[in-house]
């Protein structure tokens, strides 16, 4: 199992949380999407690499912004 980790910027509740989540679980290969509201962070698992880029255009599609911090 692969993980990827991401800082999120935008989001303020749970609504937020889980549009973020949907967009980036429905990214082909993606296993699961962890988030956590107070700090940003958003931890992906995947078995195989995922394109950092590709989860970030999910992140922007769902409306916010993000960066890869590993």
């Amino acid at each position: 199992m692969i993980e990827r980790h991401f800082q999120v910027t935008g989001m303020t509740c749970d609504h937020c949380v889980n549009a973020v989540r949907r967009e980036v679980a429905a990214v082909a290969g993606i296993d699961g999407v962890d988030i956590d509201l107070a700090s940003g962070t958003m931890v992906v698992r995947s078995q195989g690499e995922v394109d950092e880029e590709t989860v970030l255009a999910a992140v922007r599609e769902a409306g916010y912004e993000g960066v890869a911090t590993d």
